[in-house]
């Protein structure tokens, strides 16, 4: 299945662009997901143990689901003061 990725702040920086495009096996997971991730933006290695995925506007756990009509969303840390 093919999913659209959102990007916000460094994830976007990294991977040059707000959105990605992902080909992810039928079922796939959170888990499958950040596999992806890394392998499409090998940047984003360092960065994914700290990033939230959020799955139809709620952050999700690296087993949940991720259906071909889901709005996924990459929230990396932020920082502020």
């Amino acid at each position: 299945m093919r999913i659209r990725v959102k990007l916000f702040a460094v994830a976007r920086d990294l991977a040059g662009r707000s959105e990605l495009e992902l080909e992810l096996p039928s079922g796939a997971n959170v888990a499958v997901l950040r596999a992806a991730l890394v392998r499409d933006v090998p940047a984003f290695g360092p960065l994914l143990p700290h990033m939230q995925i959020a799955i139809d506007s709620r952050y999700a756990t690296d087993d949940e689901p991720i259906g071909p009509h889901s709005e996924v969303a990459i929230i990396p840390p932020v920082s502020g003061g």
